[in-house]
């Protein structure tokens, strides 16, 4: 029986952003052309360090040097798709973590079949809101874009659902945050209504939690407290 979920503590979340600060993991972003600024400005914020390569031959290679890698999908091309699977194999290869942001997931085809495609190599963490996540383990259309048409608790058993099927942690995103690994969830509270009015937000977390993926320790915790670093910090903009 899975349990219900935890509230995640302050407490680990201060340890792991002390972990960051002092080793700041350098993440590789392969993500869409609207967010890309956004995106490296957010892990420049953390003290992080954000890098943007996107050619096939460099990506596979920068992925075995970067600490984290970040796929996503928002802006995809036949061309970028090819990139990203070889960065994808070269992380995998090298033991790099990973991250897949399956932006707008189930409605259109080139993106669906290739974050499916993308599942067999494992993810180490997956970040989506709940109309993703349900497209992922195939048991919604999608949402609208960008946009969810569900809430997060709506997801949570299709969450757990991916996370025992490919052995990856699955954020899934919205009013409140849920992080699990198909055993163990956390719950994670903060953030604003305002953050979805902000282009970017939800594709900066998914490189905050590549960043935070790359961390030593209990994964689980530590991308659940990445979310809890971008709620917190978006409740104060707010």
């Amino acid at each position: 029986m899975t349990c219900q979920p935890a509230l995640l503590s302050d407490a680990h979340v201060a340890h792991a952003l002390q972990q960051l600060r002092h080793q700041p993991p350098l993440v590789h972003c392969m993500t869409n052309d609207v967010v890309q600024t956004f995106t490296a400005n957010v892990l420049l914020a953390l003290q992080a360090s954000p890098a943007m390569v996107i050619d096939a031959g460099e990506a596979a290679q920068f992925s075995t040097i970067a600490d984290a890698l970040l796929i996503n999908v928002g802006t995809l091309t036949g061309e970028r798709r090819d990139a990203m699977q070889a960065a994808v194999t070269a992380a995998v290869a090298a033991d790099t973590p990973w991250t897949l942001d399956p932006v707008a997931v189930g409605a259109l085809t080139l993106r669906s079949d290739f974050c499916q495609q993308l599942l067999s190599a494992t993810p180490t963490a997956i970040r989506g809101n709940a109309s993703e996540i349900l497209a992922l383990a195939g048991r919604e259309a999608g949402g609208r874009g960008v946009d969810s048409l569900h809430q997060a608790e709506a997801a949570l058993a299709a969450a757990r659902q991916l996370a025992l099927s490919y052995h990856t942690l699955v954020a899934v995103t919205g009013k409140d945050d849920y992080v699990t690994d198909g055993e163990r969830t956390l719950r994670v509270t903060g953030g604003s209504a305002l953050m979805t009015r902000v282009v970017g937000t939800g594709c900066a977390l998914s490189a905050v939690v590549a960043a935070f993926s790359a961390l030593p320790g209990d994964r689980l915790i530590n991308v659940a407290s990445a979310c809890r670093v971008m709620a917190l910090a978006g409740g104060k903009g707010a």
